[in-house]
């Protein structure tokens, strides 16, 4: 019977986008407590990380696609519920 080798694994904090960009990410929660890129992953680092090479550009152009096909339909919809929100107060 012979020992199962173990894989190794990592952990990260993660922020799937920079609100600051197109600044680097800066927020005092992470100075001098984290170390980027050990600690955590920003953006197109953290969606590379999972799809690999490039996800993160086909991911906005995914979210471009969507949005411009829903756009209308979302407007509606907030209009809809903004006015549903207003009219029970």
């Amino acid at each position: 019977m012979g020992c199962k080798k173990k894989k190794a694994s990592q952990s990260f904090l993660a922020f799937p986008y920079n609100p600051y960009h197109p600044e680097p990410y800066s927020r005092f929660t992470e100075v001098g407590m984290m170390n980027h890129p050990n600690d955590f992953l920003i953006g197109e680092e953290y969606w590379d990380l999972l799809g690999g090479r490039n996800t993160f550009p086909e991911l906005l152009d995914v979210f471009d696609k969507v949005g411009k096909t829903f756009k209308e339909k979302l407007q509606n919809k907030f209009k809809q519920v903004a006015n549903e929100k207003l009219d029970s107060y």
